[in-house]
């Protein structure tokens, strides 16, 4: 009888891990998307690039913005480095 293959946790895993491949090269480019954007695309471009849910890097970004000003300022930074996609 064949033994059924391990069950991978779908939770948060502090730790890494690269793609089936073995390659990082398969990971999306840090790009600011077109679509889907509510002002420079910046949260997109960070929720895209790392697998995270948009809304999420959202909030959390208005929660640091509001509790943290300095944040604002990373946003700005962000928004001048990260090129367009396309």
């Amino acid at each position: 009888m064949p033994r059924p293959a391990p069950r991978r946790s779908r939770g948060f895993s502090p730790v890494r891990r690269q793609p089936e491949t073995g390659t990082m090269e398969d990971m999306n480019a840090l790009m600011r998307p077109r679509q889907g954007r509510l002002i420079a695309g910046v949260c997109a471009a960070v929720a895209n690039r790392f697998g995270w849910n948009v809304t999420l890097v959202r909030i959390l970004t208005a929660i640091a913005v509001i509790f943290f000003g300095l944040s604002l300022w990373a946003y700005i930074i962000l928004w001048i480095l990260i090129p367009n996609e396309g």
